[in-house]
């Protein structure tokens, strides 16, 4: 019985809003309608939030000016964040640079992960997953374009809980880490030094001082040389007590040819 009250209500309030004349341009009834009041209290609350993070900042600044560093800082982290073609670019160029040197030259433990990478790259194994801030790769055991079985088959698929011991290499800030500290001193053979003796194994960057005074030596190196005057007057002095002495020689020869 009260439910059919209340359909006879609702019947009748709506026979009531549809008998009732219609007042107000339609604009009006656009501004009075649920979006438009809707849409005024999102702005509205926008507008004081706007404004409470403005008098927060007057009122705070330092704990502001952390706020925004930390916001730059995250996009900043999140558009620079490398991708799978950064990382293939970056491995072809240190793959390049390497081959540009002797096998005698390289770096052991360069050439070995280079060239372990540049396998699983031509294997399809190489997986590259992006975190927001960071990049990862990692080592899969299959191609994805492999049709075995235990490609496809998902109970046979590496967890997540391993994901750790087969990462490669992590991308931050638009750089790759891993791959950057393996090349480096790539040109060095380590190998070739062990034979030294331990003090002569280890090598120092040198001082300031000899740094400068190495610059010094060579821009005098490409100085013309400088002769004194005093040495200028001793050489032509010797040259002229040289030729005297040549004349004299030959004055003496005649006169014995002529005594002859």
């Amino acid at each position: 019985m009260s439910s059919w009250r209340v359909l006879r209500r609702a019947l009748c309030t709506a026979v009531e809003t549809a008998a009732a004349p219609v007042t107000g341009s339609r604009w009006e009834r656009l501004k009075k309608s649920k979006a438009a009041v809707w849409c005024r209290g999102l702005l509205t609350d926008y507008k004081e939030a706007c404004r409470e993070v403005v008098v927060g900042s007057r009122e705070r600044p330092i704990k502001a000016s952390i706020y925004f560093s930390l916001l730059g800082g995250t996009w900043a982290c999140f558009y620079t964040r490398p991708d799978k073609q950064a990382f293939e670019a970056t491995l072809l160029d240190c793959s390049g640079q390497l081959g540009l040197l002797s096998p005698w030259i390289r770096n052991g433990t360069s050439d070995g992960h280079i060239q372990s990478l540049v396998k699983l790259r031509n294997e399809g194994r190489l997986r590259v997953v992006s975190l927001g801030l960071l990049s990862l790769v990692y080592q899969a055991d299959y191609d994805p374009d492999a049709t075995l079985y235990e490609a496809e088959c998902s109970n046979l698929s590496v967890p997540w809980r391993e994901l750790h011991e087969r990462v490669l290499d992590v991308g931050f800030v638009g750089r790759w880490w891993v791959l950057a500290s393996k090349m480096k001193d790539y040109d060095v053979n380590e190998e070739a030094f062990k034979g030294l003796p331990a003090h002569m194994q280890a090598t120092s960057p040198p001082s300031v001082q000899e740094v400068e005074t190495s610059e010094r030596l060579h821009k005098e190196s490409w100085l013309p040389l400088a002769v004194e005057e005093e040495e200028t007057e001793t050489n032509i002095a010797d040259r002229k007590e040289e030729s005297v002495g040549d004349d004299s020689q030959m004055h003496a020869l005649k006169e014995e040819q002529i005594q002859a």
